[in-house]
């Protein structure tokens, strides 16, 4: 069942892109070759029936000059002369020529037929109005033309006469033309048709394959990835799902190994606590408890430090992260952050020479979140220190920004992890405690102030980070601005 439904949402996307292309081109290309297809015979028509019209104008208007001299000569026989001319019409082979009475009958014609007396005559009903008349249409099924000139102002016997000829040879050619300029549309449509699939079948498949693995990350399997050799749009939408599919898959990692590492966080506090609890409850000894209760408070700390850090990545994340800006002393935020982990830096043999200077300008901003920077950042120059390393803190005014250095001598960042150390969940050395999201909290804080957060590195040599603030007058003009 489920792959017949694949089948049919695959046949759906088709139908849908290869009806689109239906109605929006063929559709819109056959009949515009229809329209020009129309528009050519019409015009092609058109030039044959006005050179054929003109072709037996001048031909009526020549026999009607040549009587008009025999009117003028008294000494000849209109009559006689007007027989003669019908009888001996040079073109009689390619049409007829005809003489109309005064009483509109047709009494004389060249191909020596009697024309039936019921027979219209549009052409020559216009003669009399206008002085010439012209006329197409069916006679006995067959298409004819005819021309009449009035000649009634040389002789009172005769009204007009008419030339008519066959149209049939046109109406061949005409449809010649029309079979051929058919064809060629025909040629179009079906060139149109073989291109466009060929298009729709490049484009059709890339997308079934995308649709297909698209489905597999919807489904958490980001190991498949699309294969494509084109060049062109859909290879870079290609490309850039594979992009994305590394991405997530990294991101997939990174949020395990962050619920595994703070799984571990909680799990060793908790642990802790339990254990000196247990041993409280059994033992009464004053220094025991003593020694307890020291044990969990601190684990306790440690406990309240890790979800305040998960509460905080969870407010940046939603957009509610907010700052309580105030004007602030820097160097006592900084001098208090040294001083909370000098004694745990003596624990672990680890040395911390702070290089308090004497005075830097005043800062704009939330003392806690600086505060808690500053703790962050130096609490890893420990975390990823040896025992006998030594940390350097320093502070200096750099134009109008303030920089705090911390520098260790600890086991240092890869080349490759360097560029990911800020980004949430990652984590670059796996044998040391945290959780990996305690960076991206502090260069957020820190982006915030309007300064940036720099880390440069060197795998088993040290670490150092940098933080770049604004002093107040700059951060408040920026604010303003």
């Amino acid at each position: 069942m489920t792959s017949k439904r694949k089948r049919k949402k695959d046949g759906a996307v088709r139908g849908t892109i290869t009806r689109r292309w239906i109605l929006n081109n063929l559709v819109l290309v056959f009949l515009v070759l229809l329209v020009l297809d129309f528009a050519f015979m019409y015009a092609i028509q058109n030039y044959y029936y006005g050179a054929s019209r003109q072709y037996l104008t001048t031909k009526v208007t020549s026999v009607s000059g040549v009587l008009n001299r025999y009117a003028q000569d008294a000494d000849t026989n209109f009559s006689s002369e007007m027989r003669s001319t019908i009888e001996n019409f040079s073109d009689k082979d390619k049409m007829e020529l005809m003489a109309i009475n005064a009483r509109g009958r047709v009494i004389l014609t060249s191909s020596g037929f009697s024309q039936e007396e019921d027979t219209a005559m549009p052409d020559y009903e216009q003669a009399m109005e206008d002085g010439s008349g012209y006329w197409v249409g069916k006679v006995n099924g067959e298409t004819m033309m005819a021309v009449s000139v009035d000649i009634s102002d040389v002789s009172t016997d005769y009204n007009a006469i008419r030339v008519v000829a066959s149209l049939e040879q046109i109406q061949g050619a005409v449809h010649t033309y029309a079979v051929a300029v058919g064809a060629v549309c025909c040629g179009v449509l079906l060139l149109l048709v073989v291109t466009g699939v060929y298009f729709i079948r490049s484009i059709i498949r890339p997308i079934k394959q995308i649709s297909a693995t698209t489905r597999k990350f919807a489904k958490g399997d980001f190991s498949v990835r699309i294969d494509s050799q084109s060049h062109d749009e859909i290879g870079d939408l290609c490309a850039s799902i594979n992009q994305m599919a590394d991405e997530l898959s990294n991101t997939e990692n990174m949020k395990n190994e962050f619920i595994s590492s703070v799984s571990h966080e909680l799990r060793t506090p908790l642990t802790a606590i339990k254990g000196w609890a247990e041993t409280m409850c059994m033992d009464t000894d004053p220094d025991t408890i003593q020694r307890g209760v020291h044990v969990i408070v601190n684990e306790t700390e440690r406990l309240s430090e890790m979800v305040e850090e998960l509460l905080d990545f969870s407010r940046m994340q939603s957009g509610r992260f907010s700052l309580q800006c105030a004007t602030m002393d820097i160097l006592a935020e900084l001098g208090d952050a040294v001083l909370i982990y000098e004694e745990k830096a003596r624990k672990e043999n680890i040395r911390i020479i702070y290089q308090e200077p004497e005075m830097l300008p005043f800062v704009y901003g939330d003392k806690n979140r600086i505060r808690q920077v500053f703790i962050n950042v130096i609490d890893n120059a420990i975390k990823y220190s040896n025992p006998g390393s030594t940390i350097t803190v320093s502070a200096e005014e750099v134009g109008n920004m303030i920089q705090v250095t911390v520098t260790d001598n600890g086991v240092g960042i890869s080349e490759a992890d360097l560029p990911h150390v800020k980004t949430k969940f990652f984590k670059a050395n796996h044998t040391r405690r945290g959780s990996g999201i305690g960076l991206a909290v502090a260069d957020e804080i820190i982006s915030m102030h309007g300064g940036r957060l720099d880390i440069t590195s060197e795998l088993n040599v040290g670490t150092n980070v940098t933080i770049t603030l604004p002093v107040e007058s700059q951060r408040r003009s920026s604010a303003t601005t």
